[in-house]
């Protein structure tokens, strides 16, 4: 699926890179692109997709923390650890990277 996904955004982007078409295809991919973004589908996989990362994030800082020990600076530990309990309390705001958590 992955695969399948940036071929078509390589393809749209080659398109939209190599066409003579002007301004008006521009814009009417671009409107595509944009309704395709909005549509609840491609906005859960993101959702889910995200999610999974953010979990496998916290599975990867466990696994390295262990590993290297103290050496990683508090500051990130800390970070990391608010992030995880923020999104283990189901809070979705804003959080301390930037992003959003919707």
């Amino acid at each position: 699926m992955r695969y399948r996904l940036t071929f078509v955004v390589g393809l749209a982007l080659g398109y939209v890179l190599g066409t003579r078409a002007g301004r008006e295809r521009y814009e009417q991919l671009r409107k595509t692109a944009r309704q395709v973004s909005q549509n609840p589908a491609v906005r859960n996989t993101a959702e889910s997709a995200a999610q999974q990362g953010r979990q496998f994030a916290g599975k990867a800082f466990h696994v390295v923390s262990e590993k290297v020990g103290d050496r990683v600076p508090d500051s990130v530990s800390e970070r990391v650890r608010s992030l995880r309990d923020r999104n283990a309390n189901g809070t979705r705001t804003e959080d301390d990277w930037g992003t959003s958590n919707t």
